[in-house]
């Protein structure tokens, strides 16, 4: 039968509407937790806008931007008659440009495109993958509310990523300190612990100074309405807008939660429950904080001890950046379900083995924390654009480390192994 929302399957459980709103757009003055939150950055041209080099990644907008140039000034010059049509009339070399609605629109009010020193940035491309991108209104097609939760480069801030309503791959939760990407966790929302606020004058002591030199004032990104909800219920408890956010992230991580409310979370935003002991909010606080930690600190943390090349270590007398250089990782044997997930063959010189399966066991945005390390750790050329994307780069360029792919592998095997206890120590969610 079908249930009060005309629901006839994936019916949603009917308590979950009973727990604090993280986000509420539609209803400024509704009880909510966020004040803003936004959807990861769309640039509609990813193969341009990002690189794991941030001198490519410069050098192509640079070049993306000359064309347009060009392109406009074409435009500018034509009759009447060709300009009737700005589709028909550019250039559509995929090679030397990538259009988009905004961009053609810009054509035709001939507006100049310029490149912008310092809009560079590290960015959280997918889980546990960072890349360089180009972070600039004009060329990326949808930035949402994210200018306001990392306006530049210098700004600094934690975010909660979820999936998105709809999403395919399962809730996921994934906390970052760099501008998400759209794509990042399935369409996700991001909810900030900061948001920044554009001012003209410096009346308070509380400001950012960005690139360009804007002024920001800082400011909570949690509401004073949510702090208060959780202090009444738990009177005499010592809770701050922080504990609430690392709160929020245990919760997300509780399997009881994600399987309870599954099909809530399929059909709408988290909701944070208030549950019922305050030892169990202290346990679920812990949690969260252990856990932000972890997948904050994913590049710092010990490598997990393996087995490399059977035992015989590294071979000798290979140049480090020939010996690490990875293009495309693989497992050690066997196809499909079959395949020896305990080994992986890193490139011709390096086969890592004795990798716990039960590592396989933690899973972000519908694949284990470690298949994103194999799939985004290779070299890959954009089929249209033909622009050439090697992970090697950041790892020489950006982390002065040629073997940061490998440690990288080895890293999210322990972040991937400590999460998995963390969760299981997690208490019953009462609420």
């Amino acid at each position: 039968m079908p249930d009060e929302n005309h629901d006839w399957l994936n019916q949603v459980n009917p308590d979950f509407d009973r727990f604090l709103a993280l986000g509420a757009k539609k209803d400024r003055s509704a009880l909510r937790m966020f004040k803003n939150y936004s959807q990861g950055v769309l640039t509609a041209r990813d193969a341009w806008c990002y690189s794991a080099s941030k001198s490519l990644v410069e050098r192509n907008i640079n070049s993306m931007i000359e064309f347009y140039n060009s392109e406009r000034v074409r435009y500018n010059k034509a009759s009447d008659h060709e300009k009737l049509d700005v589709a028909k009339f550019i250039d559509s070399d995929s090679t030397r440009i990538s259009w988009t609605r905004a961009l053609k629109k810009d054509l035709g009010k001939n507006k100049t495109l310029a490149f912008s020193e310092g809009e560079a940035l590290i960015s959280t491309y997918r889980p546990f993958s960072k890349q360089w991108m180009y972070y600039g209104r004009r060329l990326n097609e949808m930035v949402y509310q994210m200018p306001q939760i990392f306006p530049n480069a210098k700004a600094e801030n934690r975010v909660i990523c979820v999936t998105g309503i709809g999403a395919t791959a399962g809730f996921s939760a994934l906390i970052v300190h760099a501008v998400p990407n759209f794509h990042t966790l399935d369409s996700g929302q991001c909810f900030p612990l900061k948001l920044y606020k554009k001012i003209e004058t410096s009346r308070d002591d509380d400001l950012f100074e960005g690139s360009g030199n804007p002024q920001y004032r800082v400011q909570d990104g949690i509401s004073d309405q949510a702090l208060t909800h959780f202090q009444t219920a738990y009177p005499g408890e010592t809770i701050s807008k922080e504990d609430l956010f690392y709160y929020l992230y245990g919760i997300l991580h509780s399997e009881d939660y994600r399987t309870k409310y599954k099909n809530n979370l399929m059909k709408q935003l988290p909701r944070l429950p208030v549950v019922t002991d305050v030892e169990d909010f202290r346990a679920f606080l812990a949690a969260g904080y252990a856990l932000a930690e972890l997948h904050l600190g994913y590049e710092t943390v010990d490598p997990w001890p393996v087995t490399i090349n059977d035992g015989k270590g590294l071979p000798d007398g290979v140049e480090p950046e020939r010996l690490y250089r990875v293009e495309k990782m693989k497992f050690g044997g066997g196809h499909g379900a079959k395949k020896d997930r305990t080994k992986i063959v890193y490139n011709p010189y390096i086969t890592i083995s004795d990798i716990p399966l039960e590592a396989y066991n933690y899973v972000v945005n519908g694949k284990p924390a470690i298949q994103w390390v194999i799939e985004r750790q290779n070299v890959k050329t954009d089929k249209a654009s033909r622009l050439v994307n090697d992970t090697n780069h950041y790892a020489i360029e950006t982390m002065g480390n040629p073997a940061y792919p490998m440690e990288l592998l080895r890293r999210i095997i322990r972040v991937s192994m400590e999460t998995l206890e963390i969760v299981r120590d997690l208490p019953p969610l009462q609420a």
